[in-house]
This record gives structure tokens, sequence and C-alpha cells, in this order.
């Protein structure tokens, strides 16, 4: 891709997620890269990833806890610091106007440069980044970034009740989607990955040593149809020109 935003002229990104650790495993090392840069990186979790996990003694309301708590500890691997959630249901998720609200309510409280999102649409050669609450939060993510953030006529109250005014995102970046045109490549920040991801133990602590092995794989091929040399790690995304 040559029209990307050159990381130079980016002061904020917003990444909005549907789960805790969905970020991390679409976009951990590229986030690291731009916090080293000074980029500031605020991470928004669409829901508290209260349906997943593998331990059924943990009720919903503990495992979203936990998860939180993970998501936190895994954002501190990568420098970042703010981390939101908007509490909807796991497993429930729906790209609503209530969504779409919300999501660009932290947009114009934000402001900024770059939205990182996953895919709306599925991808039917590996359907496991396409599960429905991925594409829910894509959706609601890419209608907030537009029109809604930018409508001073969309979303009313958000200006006149808390005094949030249109701002224009002038990028958005997606994971997990069909249709990847740029790669980044994360080889020597790959442990900090493997750090983040390992902080949701309880998505990846009976993982154990192959969860380097898996992810190694999967960037491995990022790098291939990138073009870098052997031995090279890529993470991918679709970039939309959104300014």
């Amino acid at each position: 891709m040559t029209n990307v935003l050159d990381d130079t002229d980016v002061q904020r990104i917003l990444a909005v997620m549907a789960h805790p650790d969905d970020v991390d495993f679409g976009a951990a090392g590229t986030v690291a890269g731009w916090t080293d840069l000074g980029i500031e990186v605020t991470y928004l979790m669409v829901t508290d990833g209260d349906a997943g996990g593998f331990d059924d003694a943990v009720t919903r309301t503990e495992m979203a806890a936990l998860r939180r708590d993970e998501q936190r500890a895994a954002a501190k691997c990568v420098g970042v610091s703010d981390v939101r959630f908007l509490g909807y249901p796991d497993g429930r998720l729906e790209a609503t106007l209530d969504l779409r609200r919300d999501i660009a309510r932290v947009i114009r409280q934000v402001r900024p440069d770059r939205v990182l999102m996953p895919s709306p649409e599925r991808d039917y050669r590996r359907i496991y980044p396409s599960h429905p609450d991925h594409r829910a939060a894509g959706s609601a993510a890419l209608d907030a970034v537009y029109p809604d953030a930018r409508n001073p006529y969309a979303f009313p109250e958000l200006l006149a009740d808390e005094g949030l005014a249109a701002w224009t995102v002038r990028e958005v970046w997606i994971t997990g989607g069909p249709a990847a045109d740029h790669r980044v490549d994360i080889t020597d920040r790959f442990d900090r990955k493997v750090n983040a991801l390992r902080a949701h133990a309880s998505q990846t602590g009976h993982m154990g040593d192959g969860l380097p092995e898996m992810l190694r794989t999967w960037l491995s091929a990022n790098a291939a149809a990138a073009g870098l040399p052997a031995g090279r790690l890529a993470e991918a995304f679709q970039i939309v020109d959104t300014a």
C-alpha cells in the first residue's frame, strides 16, 4: 500500500474490538510499534468477554472481571494504558444504533487519526476471525467512523449533552478480514505480542509452547505474502481511506 498514512503523521489511534484478546491476536506487534513511536493508543473493548474461557466453575460475572484485568495487563505489554469497556454481552453482539452511538462517542472523545477494528466481512477461507461478534463490532465501528462521528447531525445528544463535537477519522485499519492489502513486519516485537497474549491466561493458558508456534505459522504466511525474507513475521490489515 502506498496511500497509508505515515506513522509520523499520526498522533492518536483508537482500537475498537469485540472481545479482550482480539487486538492482541490481530495487532499487538503493530500496536507496540506505534507506542514505541510515541503515538497515543486507546483500546475500546465492546464486550467484556464474559462468554469465553475453559473453566465451567467461573461465572460469567467473574469471567468478565477476569478478562478486563487480563486485557489491561496485556495492554501494558505493548505500551497501552488507556483501556475502555462498553460492557455489551459477549456472544450476542449486534450492530445496533446504540452501539454505533457508543463507539462514535469514544471516537469524539479520543479524536483519533486512525481506527483499528475487526472486519465486518466473513472470510470463508479461514472462518475463525469471522466470529459474529467480530463482524458486528467491525460493522458498527465502521459506521461510527463514517458517517456517525463526523456528522454533527448524527446523535446530536453527544454534542448537546456531552459537548462532543464531530470528528473525522482519517484512516481505518481492518484486521481479520479476507482482503488484506498491507502487512507490518513485527519480527522484532514478536516476544511482546506473545507476552500480551499470555496475559490472557483464561484464553491461552492451556496452549503452552503451542501459542508461539501457532503465531509463527500465521505471521510467517503474512510475511511471505508481503514478499518479506524467510524468517520474518508480519501482521496483516486492510486499509480504508476515510479522510
